[in-house]
Formats: C-alpha cells, sequence, structure tokens
C-alpha cells in the first residue's frame, strides 16, 4: 500500500481554485485544472510514493500483475487494472458526448488502425478497446445534462418556449415512437446547415429569454441552461441538441450512472468518477475540440429515461455507502467514519482480492494494511494493492473515504 499521486489534466473548462484546494495546493493555478487522474491508464498513469521515490502505478501493474491485481481480476481483465479514478473539477460545460460499447470500441479502434491514425492524433476517436461506463458521484453541487428525456416531456418544452420555427420540429418528434422521434429530430439537428442553425438558434434563444422573464418555472433551469450554452457556443448545433436531455443537479453524495450510448454533457461542478480504463470520447458539439457527428450517431442510444440516471448510493453495508451499477470493471462507494468510530480502529469490509484506490473526501483517516500506514487527508489517495488486503481504518476525525474496486 503505497500513496498516490494523481495525473492533473489541463482542459479550457477545468477549474484555477477546485483541484488544488482539494489536493492542499496553492489557488488560483496558472491553468485551469480540469481532471487528476488515479489510475494506470497509459495515457497518464498516477505515481505511488514508495521508499524507494516515484514510480509509475501502471509500470507497477505491468512488473507484478499478480500481486498488484490478484487472481480472480487477472482471470477476467488480464493483466490490466480495469477502472480509472479521476476527480472532476468543471466551471464549464463540458463537449456534448457519449461513449462507445464494448464492441463498438474493438471495431473503431481497428478500423482507425487500419486508417493510419496516429493514437496521439487530435482526430482520433478510440484510443484505446475498451467501452467506458462510468460513475459520478457529487462532491459538491453538480449540473449536467444526461439521456434524453420522454418525448412527450421535450414536446412540452419546446413548445413552452412559442418559437414558430420549432413547430416543424415538434412534428417530427411527437409523429412517431420516443425512440425514432428523438433519434430523427436530433439527427436533423446535429446535421443541420449553418445557415439553417444561424436562423433557428436566434429564435430559440429568443424563446428561452421570454420564458425566463415570464417566470414560469416548470423548464426555467432547461431555459436558463440553453442560454448560457448560446451564448458561449454561438450558432453551434449542439445547443438545440441540450433541449431534449435530461437537466440534472446533484446534491453532494449523489450520482449519475452512464452506460454505452448515453448522451451527455457536464456543465459544473466537481465530482469524483470511476469508470472503465479508458478515454474513448465521441463528440457532437459544445467543444473546440474534434467532433464526428456520424461516429456519434452510430453509437447514440435514443432510448428515453425520465431521469433514471440519477441515484443516490443503493445500500449499506456497515460504515459502507455502495453505489450498485451494472459494470464488472469497477464498484464504488464510500467509507463514511462518524463521530463514533473516531479513535477506533475498524475493518472496512472486503469483497474480494482485487486492488483498490481510496480517496479522503472528508476528514483524515490512517489506513492500515498489513505491516503498511499510510494517513490520508482530505484529497490525498492510496493504492491498495491485492496483496495487501484487508485494511483497518481509524479516523482522527469524521471522515469520508471514496473507495474504487474492481466489479467482478
Amino acid at each position: 500500500m503505497e500513496l498516490l499521486r494523481g495525473a492533473i489534466r489541463t482542459y479550457a473548462w477545468g477549474s484555477r481554485t477546485a483541484i488544488a484546494e482539494f489536493t492542499g495546493r496553492p489557488s488560483p493555478t496558472a491553468h485551469p485544472e480540469a481532471e487528476l487522474w488515479l489510475g494506470a491508464h497509459p495515457g497518464d498513469p498516477a505515481s505511488l510514493e514508495t521508499p524507494d521515490g516515484e514510480r509509475s502505478l501502471l509500470d507497477a501493474v505491468r512488473s507484478d500483475p499478480e500481486g498488484q491485481l490478484g487472481s480472480a481480476v487477472r482471470a477476467r481483465f488480464g493483466d490490466v487494472l480495469p477502472f480509472l479514478v479521476k476527480v472532476l473539477a468543471a466551471d464549464e460545460p463540458l463537449s456534448l458526448q457519449a461513449h462507445p460499447s464494448a464492441e463498438q470500441a474493438v471495431e473503431g479502434y481497428v478500423r482507425e488502425d487500419r486508417m493510419g491514425v496516429a493514437l496521439n492524433s487530435p482526430v482520433r476517436n478510440y484510443r484505446d478497446r475498451s467501452h467506458k461506463p462510468e460513475l459520478l458521484v457529487a462532491l459538491a453541487e453538480f449540473e449536467a445534462l444526461a439521456g434524453f428525456r420522454p418525448a412527450a416531456r421535450s414536446v412540452a418544452l419546446l413548445r413552452a418556449l412559442g418559437v414558430a420555427d420549432l413547430d416543424p420540429y415538434i412534428a417530427l418528434l411527437s409523429g412517431q415512437s420516443d425512440a425514432d422521434g428523438l433519434r430523427a429530430l436530433f439527427t436533423t439537428w446535429i446535421t443541420a446547415p449553418q445557415p439553417d442553425l444561424d436562423v433557428l438558434i436566434p429564435a430559440v434563444l429568443e424563446g428561452a429569454v421570454n420564458y425566463v422573464r415570464s417566470g414560469a418555472t416548470e423548464f426555467a433551469a432547461e431555459a436558463k441552461t440553453c442560454l448560457e450554452l448560446g451564448e458561449r457556443y454561438p450558432g453551434d448545433a449542439g445547443v438545440l441538441a441540450a433541449l431534449l436531455l435530461n437537466r440534472i443537479s446533484l446534491a453532494p453524495g449523489e450520482a449519475i450512472f452512464l452506460s454505452a450510448g448515453n448522451l451527455h454533457s457536464y456543465l459544473s461542478g466537481v465530482g469524483v468518477e470511476v469508470m472503465a480504463n479508458s478515454d474513448n470520447v465521441l463528440r457532437g458539439g459544445l467543444t473546440p475540440k474534434h467532433v464526428d457527428v456520424p461516429e456519434l450517431l452510430r453509437v447514440l442510444d435514443f432510448t428515453p429515461a425520465d431521469d433514471a440516471t440519477l441515484h443516490p448510493p443503493t445500500h449499506r453495508d456497515g460504515i459502507e455507502l455502495v453505489y450498485d451499477t451494472p459494470a464488472p470493471e469497477f464498484a464504488t462507494s464510500i467509507l463514511v467514519l462518524d463521530d463514533s468510530q473516531v479513535g477506533h480502529e475498524i475493518d472496512a469490509p472486503s469483497r474480494h482480492d482485487g486492488p483498490q484506490i481510496l480517496v479522503c473526501t472528508e476528514g483524515t483517516v490512517v489506513v492500515r494494511a498489513k505491516s503498511d500506514v499510510v494517513t490520508l487527508h482530505r484529497g490525498s489517495s492510496a493504492w491498495v494493492a491485492a496483496d495487501d488486503a484487508p485494511i483497518r481504518l481509524e479516523a482522527g476525525e469524521p471522515s469520508k473515504l471514496f473507495r474504487a474496486t474492481v466489479g467482478l
């Protein structure tokens, strides 16, 4: 067991304060910090703080897969850590995006290899062969767009904007089954010629302004988000497409799970993500990065869901609040040590012999594993190899540890 130092990624939508303050570094930072990667992805592996100095977690796993991962994980996933943990901080909206299924990821990776698209090319869609189911747990208030809402609700929203130019699109959406109508309207908007967008988007934004000014509340959050996106990305088809998605607000501790094909955009906030060990992203708008609309349309799931992606912890096992997901690559939970546990050594619930990544989100916790001892403060992390389990915890104050393990 060692302390784990994450790799920071800087993107324009990140925060100059959130990740720095979370990890106890000076802020504001020189550049926006968007993600803190805690894992063994080749694109940005985290580092272990060993007695001999820092060592890449990727190198540690490759040199001793049995000790680091355990036999059960190796039998299912090979000699690769199957999950990746990130601390994400968004001061601005992320791109309108989705992730491929496992089959689509393999096919896309092979196809782009045959086309000669370099792995580090900015136009590469598939940087690995893995799908990317992901769970985001909010550390602070978190705003997002995720999943297509039922068509009837989107029809009601579009009608509420009072824009005559939307009438044919409302007819397109409502004239067929939900999934077919959503596919037809989203495809029409996301592939619309720019001259058409330059007429329709301003009319929609004017309708959103009028709706907000009217004091109506049913779709106030959606209208305000439309205006914010329209100001940040003028003329972008994603401004229209966002009107078809569920507008979600997460309180601290609440989460969203995103399966393959789920169209989404994180708008603002700070959270901890755990996902399959992948960096495959297909973008459709709201970004200066590479956009590939045809490929996005290939992977999207147009099945509507009425806020079905939002869920709190699903059950409790002693001190552990568990977020159940169908992803075999990861399992996610929060270890909660309250006043009654402060100063007492407690065995952490154990599921299997796989590895763990611990992230302290509140308080101070001493973690013991065999002869190893690390102290975690807010913003610090630890790697617990399969050989190190089980672990024992002792909190110096009320504390919370975010824990990621393998789902199996």
